[in-house]
């Protein structure tokens, strides 16, 4: 746990290193560049300083280049972060990576977490009983995700290399926004639950609805503490966001708003949940309480929003930028649909470059005109079939007192694996 430091001093001693490289050959390129020709052509030939006077002095020339070397320096970490549009905002997803060794009940603790800021560790010492929700929220993100995506091309495994993502997830991109409202979905979900089941001492049910449950119902047991849940999940996920000089402008804006469609999902998966009382089940009375829906079903209301996302440009409007529809930019974004600045590869072949594994070796479903059926997954290059045999309990039969017996059954399974 203690290499994720070393790791990023060693990616910012080599930026450094790198960049001051090419600064230096930039700057040796201009002094070394053929001087353009005045009306006195037969007078200047030869190798000379392209960019400064003539009169200036070898000594003068040596400062005027070394001034100019940490502005090409910068330039160049400026263009570097753009084309990368590297942020730290899901980097906590490393979470679900911490060891169950490392029990999280002191402050030093939070320095041997991965994927933090400085804001998040701050949160963490101040917050120290909600790190173990965090993890858990951390782990059922990566599930979640996968389980969405099990039947796309996009099958959200790169998820799993946190905090060291690809492409597909460091850009502006259709699947990052996903991720995003995942991710803010999931904490505040987690929160949440973790306040009605009583393990953080911090909170506890949520509040009674102030409108009446209907006739036969009452309000009763213990709601989820979505309040809570949403404060404390959008204070530790957007932290990231808020962190000056980390990413464009653009990425931020893109990522906070994404962050919160993932709230507002979650928002719409309150409900009521009840529970019946009554003589022999008779359900006369029913009990009832504000319940969230199970992060799945978050999940999947946030793909649907997924596969119709909107693709934005950051455009001045008025006295600011914002973030307006590229082809429909008469409106405003909508706040609860899901954004991106950059579009996605097809995933049909490996490219670690933009974040795609392919789909090749991948499982398709013959008979289906879906997203996973063998046209669409294998993109047209054709599937092998294969056969497997299985062998699995069948005609079981309880025995009175007390065993089940069993017969071994064995069926022939086929599957498609795509070329």
């Amino acid at each position: 746990m203690q290499q994720g430091p070393r790791k990023q001093w060693d990616l910012k001693y080599v930026s450094v290193r790198v960049c001051a490289l090419k600064a230096h050959t930039y700057m040796h390129t201009l002094h070394r560049r053929p001087a353009r020709r005045t009306s006195d052509s037969g007078r200047q030939r030869g190798w000379t300083s392209a960019r400064l006077p003539q009169s200036e002095t070898p000594l003068r020339a040596r400062r005027a280049r070394m001034r100019a070397r940490p502005q090409v320096c910068q330039a160049l970490l400026f263009a570097l972060a753009l084309q990368t549009g590297v942020c730290y905002g899901i980097k906590w997803l490393a979470l679900s990576k911490t060891p169950a060794a490392l029990a999280l009940n002191q402050t030093q603790h939070c320095k041997q977490l991965e994927g933090l800021v400085s804001a998040q560790v701050q949160l963490c010492r101040s917050n120290l009983e909600l790190m173990h929700t965090i993890v858990h929220a951390a782990r059922e993100v990566m599930k979640a995700c996968r389980r969405a995506f099990a039947d796309m091309r996009w099958n959200c495994s790169s998820i799993e290399l946190a905090p060291n993502y690809l492409l597909d997830l460091e850009r502006g991109t259709r699947e990052s926004a996903f991720v995003y409202a995942l991710s803010a979905a999931a904490i505040s979900h987690a929160i949440a639950r973790a306040c009605t089941s009583g393990d953080l001492p911090g909170c506890s049910c949520g509040p009674v609805p102030g409108e009446p449950p209907g006739p036969g119902n009452r309000w009763g047991g213990c709601a989820d503490n979505l309040s809570y849940g949403l404060l404390m999940g959008a204070k530790f996920s957007d932290a990231p966001m808020k962190v000056k000089k980390t990413g464009s402008q653009a990425n931020k804006l893109m990522r906070l708003h994404n962050s919160e469609v993932g709230r507002q999902a979650l928002r719409a998966s309150l409900e009521m949940k009840c529970k019946c009382h009554g003589v022999s089940g008779s359900c006369s009375i029913r009990t009832c309480w504000k319940g969230l829906q199970e992060l799945r079903d978050v999940a999947a209301d946030l793909k649907t929003r997924y596969l119709s996302a909107t693709k934005v440009v950051h455009r001045p409007m008025g006295t600011r930028k914002h973030l307006v529809p590229k082809d429909l930019d008469i409106r405003p974004v909508k706040d609860s649909e899901l954004i991106y600045l950059q579009s996605s590869p097809d995933f049909c072949m490996k490219n670690e470059k933009v974040g795609s594994h392919g789909t090749q070796d991948r499982q398709c479903n013959k008979t289906s005109h879906g997203s996973d059926s063998c046209d669409l997954m294998c993109c047209g290059r054709g599937y092998n079939p294969y056969t497997d045999r299985v062998v699995e309990r069948c005609h079981c039969k309880y025995h009175w007192c007390c065993y089940v017996t069993c017969r071994r059954c064995e069926r022939t399974v086929e599957r498609y694996v795509c070329k």
